[in-house]
Formats: structure tokens, C-alpha cells, sequence
């Protein structure tokens, strides 16, 4: 989604700084948000023994009455003999009668359920439909799912089926199993009111001598029945063209009529994130139809498929929901366990660009969602509980954890990999316009990138927590340091988190980064910088969770006799010489092949007996050498071997 009331929240106080989408200072708010949602453990209980491949759907609503009528078809394939069909219904929702090629059906609601009789069994791949019709005022679980309010004093109606509302007020397969390729949706209203759907508008025909309006939208993309959407009042409609590389596409925006100012500037956004998106992730994925706006009543917003409803058009609220179509839509989480896979990207998708936009505020948004990913100890990215609505759409977890992650995905592998991955993943034909889980991503990514990633979403996607940072440096002669970095982890899900870690050192207009990649603590590494910095930063660019790193400057503890370390050996090309201890501030190096020509000296100074070299020795044909160190009355021979 969205986010829903939950970003509505997190947009107040951050508007004001960047118009950055954050979730930093929410935690009671989301509290209070979670306990007014009602709590549903709502498997799908509809027959996995068919496939959905079209609803017909004709509904009768007045925006001022909460109420609904018409009729469902569902045209289905059967995938074994079955002589009963079963759809997710609310007990709520009364059904008149069951249809099945003119011919009246037994039928019986048990368990939110409409279970069908036919009138003779069907083959395995038989092709055949039901047509299901009923009235009711429906149900009101998670969000809302059909919500009638009223604006400026005029009535309006909308629905928002996320995560398991789609059955509160038509009869569907419920769950994220089974996409339609393809909806018409009929909607009789009062005519003095628009009616917005998924799709493309069809008609809008007059009935009963123009008290009452027809509105036909039309959808042929595949589409899971969460985002099938309708919205009805006295909207005003504009309409736009989004200027793409690959055509123009239409842009129809539904706003109240005290917003159409607000909704029309608007537009903009939608041309720049989607040229932004569709440059990093290819095309957007419903291009033969259209993309919309369509006005709501709730804080925030939900990306049904072509027809998102927004309550504002706030430029990263915008950027969200529109990122959506490609995660979440196009490729829709499988299980809410995954949901991060469409929030998490979302929200992602949406930092980048407002990064863009606006790269003076990156460092102080990222640290916004960095303290609040951290404000606790535990979390994993994957929901453990999907009956806690709280729990599927925490924004600390699914939304900001999610969004780092995908980031630190990008960080481990680079721009051109990521990009060519995440692609990879959203075009494989097992997920395109159908369902994925975690493991199709990593599959996807590491297919591109050949990394191993199991070790990454163990810690990452599974574990709970964070790492916090402590790094120890010292000067190592004139110009290197050692590095030794260790971490604490938060929660004891995950013993040490394997990312390799940026660190900044600087000196003046001097700086190098590099990248600590250890396994265990305690281990160090010595780096030739080209001078000895005065400050030292771990991921300055706050790339990587983590929570109160603290970095220290330490005297080098060496204390033992004069010391040669020569590594690696054998020898590729070069080779580091690390010195320490050596009586003088001199020392000579010098290298003989086995004939005992001198190939390679150099005089080094020495800053209190430490110095750490990198002599270039990748020119040396294959063989045995021999390396001479002196320092004062120190004396070191040893072999080298040339691979």
C-alpha cells in the first residue's frame, strides 16, 4: 500500500524539511493507528481447485447509503474433477441466487464463505463460470474495505480491500494465489456523481430517464482481487498525457472539487517519478492503458492497479504509490509474510527519487529512518504474524527495515548489477504479473550477480535487530593505518551481521574510503592510505543499518622485538611489507633472483621504527626470490615465490 493513516502520520512533521516520507517520530501514533484496526487471522478459504481467469462485476451503489448490490460472474479453469465451487464471501453479504448457465444453483454460506453446488461434476481444464448474485451492507475489517464518508458535505464511497477486505463486499478468491487476467466493472450510481475504477473508462450511459448512470471501466492486465478498486461521488476529472520515451500515456486524475487546484499541480510528480522509475526498472507495466489519481478520504494512499487513491498529492506520497505499480502490482508479494517486497520497495523507490529531487536533505532523511528502524531491538523484516494488520504493515519493519534492505542490496552489488537484478526479477515469467516471494528475488539477484546471498537474507530478511559499529584505528608509519572492527549485535537472532563496511578516513582535502569486510570480531586490516588522517567516519553515507558506532584512535600496542611481515606469499603482483619495531628511522629493501641480481631497492624512512609498503612486483616472471631487509643492526632474508 500506501501507508495508508500510518504515512498520512509520517508526512506532517517531515513536509516541512524536505517532503521526505520518514517514519521517525510515529511510534505512538502507529500504536494508536494499530489498535483502532480490527485484528483478523483471514486465511483465503475459497477452492484452490480452480483458476480465476475473468470477473464480470455489476454493482448498484449510492454514496450515501453504505450499501451494495448486483452480481458477480467468475469465469474459471478447473485444475481437477470438482463438483463444488467455493468463493470467499462475508456471512454479512446476503446471497439472492447462483447462476450457472440459466440454471438456479444450491448454495450455503458457512464460514465467510459461498460454497456452490453444481449440477454435475466438472473435468480436470474445463473452462465454465458461476454468476453469483447479492446485496448487503458490508463488513468493515482491516482498513475499511468499503467505506462510505462524505467531503465537503457531499456523500462519497470508496473501497480499499488490503489485505483481506476484497471479501467484505464481493464474492472473490481471496487470497494471493490466483491473479484475473482481465475485469469489467459495472457501476450504477446516481448520475449527478462520476464513478472511478481500474482500466480504461468504456461508457457512462444514462438510465431511467437520467436519474441514474452506468459506468463501464475495462481492465486487461492480470490483477489480484486486493486491488480491484471503485470509488464514487461528484469527482472532477482531469485529464493529462505523461510523455514517456516508449508514447504518450494517459493520465486521468478523479479530485474532489474543493482540490482540483491541489490535484492538478500534482501531475507533475507523475511525469517526473514515472520517467525516473522507468529508466531504472523498464517500462511502466500497464502501458496500454492508463495511470490515475482518484481523491479519498483516508492518510494516505493505496496503489490499486492503474487507479491509485491518494488523499493528497504530496510529492514522495506520489512517488510511493507509483513505485507500487511495478512492486506490488506487477509482481504482487505472495504471502504477507513478503509484504516487504512491495512496501519495502516502494518505499525505497520513493527515498531515491526524492534524493534526487532534493539531495541537501539525503543525510538527515536517511537518519530519520535509520533512529527509527533502531528505536527498538528486535524486528524482522519478514512478518511473523499476517493475522496482526499492525504487524504486516509496520513501518518500522515492513516499510523503512524493507526499503534498507533493498538498499544494502544495491550497496553489495553495485548499481549495474542491482538494476540489471531487480529487472531480471520483475521480467522473470514465473513472477511478471503474477505472484513472488523473498526467494524469487534472491534467486533473480543472484543469478545476475552470481553472490551467494543465503548468508545476507538470513541476517537480514530473517534475523531480528541490528549491528552497532565499534572501530579502532591507529597511524601505521607515514602514510597506512590498521583497522579493527568489531560489533554488538541487538538481538541474539544474529551473531554478527556480514556486510562489508564503508569507513571514511581524511585528512585535510585528502580522504579514501574503504570497505572493513570481516567475518569475526578482533580482525584487522592494514590500508596505505598516502597519509595519516585526522578523522575517521564509519558509513558515512548511512547506507547500512546500524545504531550508535563509535570510532576511537588508539596507540599502535606493538611492543615486542623488530618485526618483517611480508604477505601475501607466493606473490601475484604486489605485495605489502610491513615493518615494525626496527631500531633505525631507515631501512634498505632489497629483492635477488637466484643469480643474485638485484632487481628492485628502496630506501625507506621509518616513523619510530613502523612503516607499512606496497612494492609493485607484478612484472617479475614466475620463480624464487629472495627479499633483504636492514635496519640499523637488524638483518631479514626471505624466500618469495612468483606465481
Amino acid at each position: 500500500m500506501h501507508r495508508l493513516m500510518l504515512l498520512f502520520l509520517l508526512l506532517i512533521p517531515v513536509m516541512c524539511i524536505s517532503q521526505e516520507t520518514t517514519t521517525s517520530s510515529i511510534a505512538i501514533m502507529e500504536k494508536q493507528v494499530h489498535q483502532r484496526m480490527l485484528q483478523t487471522g483471514l486465511a483465503a478459504s475459497a477452492t484452490s481447485s480452480i483458476d480465476v481467469s475473468y470477473y464480470r462485476c455489476e454493482w448498484e451503489v449510492d454514496p450515501a447509503n453504505r450499501y451494495i448490490g448486483g452480481a458477480v460472474t467468475v469465469y474459471f479453469k478447473t485444475k481437477e474433477a470438482l463438483n463444488q465451487v467455493t468463493l470467499d464471501m462475508m456471512q454479512v453479504l446476503v446471497t439472492d441466487s447462483v447462476l450457472y448457465h440459466f440454471q438456479t444453483l444450491n448454495f450455503t454460506q458457512p464460514d465467510n464463505t459461498l460454497r456452490v453446488d453444481l449440477p454435475a461434476s466438472l473435468p480436470s481444464q474445463a473452462y465454465d463460470s458461476i454468476q453469483v448474485f447479492y446485496h448487503g451492507v458490508p463488513a468493515s475489517t482491516g482498513f475499511g474495505s468499503f467505506i462510505q464518508s462524505s467531503h465537503a458535505g457531499v456523500p462519497v464511497i470508496w473501497t480499499l480491500s488490503e489485505p483481506y477486505g476484497s471479501r467484505d463486499w464481493w464474492p472473490c478468491k481471496n487470497g494471493l494465489d490466483d491473479k484475473a487476467d482481465s475485469i469489467d466493472i459495472f457501476l450504477t450510481h446516481p448520475s449527478q456523481y462520476k464513478a472511478a475504477s481500474n482500466g480504461l473508462l468504456q461508457s457512462e450511459i444514462s438510465l431511467n430517464g437520467g436519474i441514474q448512470t452506468r459506468t463501464h471501466w475495462k481492465h486487461r492486465y492480470p490483477i489480484a482481487t486486493y486491488l480491484i478498486c471503485f470509488a464514487i461521488t461528484n469527482y472532477q476529472v482531469l485529464n493529462h498525457t505523461i510523455v514517456l520515451s516508449g508514447g504518450n500515456l494517459p493520465m486521468v486524475t478523479y479530485c474532489y472539487p474543493e482540490s482540483l487546484a491541489i490535484f492538478d499541480a500534482g501531475v507533475p510528480f507523475v511525469q517526473q517519478s514515472m520517467l525516473f522509475f522507468e529508466n531504472r526498472f523498464g517500462p511502466y507495466p500497464f502501458h496500454q492503458e492508463k495511470y490515475g489519481h482518484v481523491q479519498f478520504g483516508w492518510g494516505g494512499g493505496m496503489e490499486h492497479q492503474t487507479s491509485t487513491f491518494l488523499v493528497n498529492t504530496n510529492e514522495s506520497l506520489v512517488a510511493h504509490e507509483l513505485a507500487h505499480q511495478w512492486f506490488g502490482d506487477k509482481v504482487t508479494c505472495g504471502t504477507w509474510e513478503d509484504i516487504w517486497l512491495n512496501e519495502g520497495f516502494a518505499t525505497y523507490l520513493a527515498r531515491i527519487y526524492m534524493e534526487e529531487r532534493n539531495p541537501a536533505a539525503a543525510l538527515f532523511n536517511r537518519q530519520q529512518v535509520l533512529d527509527d528502524i533502531c528505536s527498538l531491538s528486535d524486528g524482522s523484516v519478514k512478518v511473523n504474524d499476517t493475522s496482526n494488520l499492525g504487524r504486516i504493515f509496520n513501518g518500522r519493519l515492513s516499510y523503512n527495515k524493507g526499503s534498507y534492505v533493498a538498499g544494502m542490496l544495491r550497496y553489495l552489488h553495485g548499481d549495474t548489477a542491482f538494476f540489471r537484478g531487480i529487472k531480471r526479477y520483475l521480467n522473470d515469467t514465473t513472477v511478471s504479473y503474477n505472484y513472488a516471494r523473498t526467494s524469487d528475488l534472491q534467486r533473480n539477484l543472484e543469478a545476475e550477480s552470481g553472490k551467494d546471498l543465503t548468508r545476507f537474507f538470513q541476517q537480514w530478511y530473517y534475523g531480528e535487530g541490528y549491528p552497532q559499529y565499534r572501530l579502532e584505528w591507529n597511524p601505521v608509519g607515514s602514510s597506512s593505518v590498521k583497522l579493527s572492527l568489531s560489533q554488538q549485535t541487538s538481538h541474539s537472532s544474529v551473531s554478527f551481521f556480514n556486510m562489508p563496511v564503508p569507513v571514511l578516513l581524511k585528512k585535510g582535502n585528502q580522504q579514501k574510503t574503504v570497505y572493513a569486510d570481516f567475518n569475526n570480531n578482533g580482525e584487522t586490516m592494514l590500508v596505505q592510505l598516502g597519509f595519516i588522517p585526522d578523522s575517521v567516519w564509519i558509513d558515512p553515507e548511512k547506507l547500512l543499518i546500524s545504531k550508535n558506532n563509535q570510532v576511537e584512535k588508539i596507540q599502535d600496542s606493538y611492543t615486542g622485538g623488530p618485526s618483517v611481515s611480508v604477505y601475501p606469499n607466493p606473490i601475484n603482483s604486489n605485495v605489502s611489507i610491513y615493518m615494525q619495531g626496527l631500531p633505525s628511522n631507515q631501512a634498505n629493501i632489497v629483492l635477488y633472483n637466484p643469480k643474485g641480481q638485484r632487481l628492485y631497492q628502496q630506501q625507506v624512512t621509518l616513523l619510530n621504527g613502523t612503516e607499512l609498503i606496497y612494492p609493485d612486483f607484478s612484472r617479475l616472471p614466475k620463480g624464487t626470490y629472495t627479499l633483504f631487509i636492514t635496519s640499523g643492526s637488524f638483518r631479514k632474508s626471505q624466500q618469495l615465490i612468483k606465481q
